[in-house]
């Protein structure tokens, strides 16, 4: 399992997808995003394009890790684009068990014998939010985020759109 993570716009999902790549001819993307309004619709609209057609895609918001386990060993690698967004979806779902899920999906991906590549956001270096949905949100994402890390082979921080490999 590789984790790749990083703020906004640092290239995290460009880094994934040459992962992606390299990693043979079959190739799986999990897209967590919800078309909820015109701009996020144009936004999948020009990932799918960037992903193009040799990369399968399955729109997933909610059960990533039951894809992940239905989908594993048929592809070379899977890209899980973002899990951030993932548990937002997951969050404001109202019945689902969070700390739970993210357990459940970072076991998935860490056991998988196809190579899962996790592309997640740092929400924690910016300042503490103002509500509080905001920061359970953030305080979520980081528990995510260390799970994921402590289990992940390979970790690659993401700035400028630059790497670094950290773990």
């Amino acid at each position: 399992m590789i984790l790749v993570g990083g703020g906004s716009r640092s290239g995290k999902s460009s880094a994934a997808l040459r992962m992606l790549r390299a990693a043979g001819p079959r190739q799986g993307f999990i897209a967590t995003a919800q078309a909820w309004d015109d701009e996020m619709r144009e936004r999948i609209r020009v990932h799918r394009t960037e992903r193009g057609p040799e990369i399968t895609t399955w729109e997933e918001p909610f059960d990533v890790a039951a894809r992940l386990a239905a989908e594993d060993d048929r592809y070379d690698a899977i890209v899980v684009d973002c899990l951030t967004l993932w548990l937002s979806n997951v969050m404001l779902a109202e019945d689902r068990d969070v700390a739970e899920e993210c357990s459940r999906l970072v076991e998935v991906a860490g056991n998988a014998k196809t190579q899962v590549i996790l592309v997640t956001n740092e929400v924690g270096c910016g300042i503490v939010p103002d509500n509080a949905l905001a920061r359970r949100f953030r305080d979520q994402a980081g528990r995510l985020n260390q799970m994921a890390a402590e289990r992940a082979d390979e970790l690659h921080w993401m700035i400028f759109g630059i790497g670094l490999r950290i773990k």
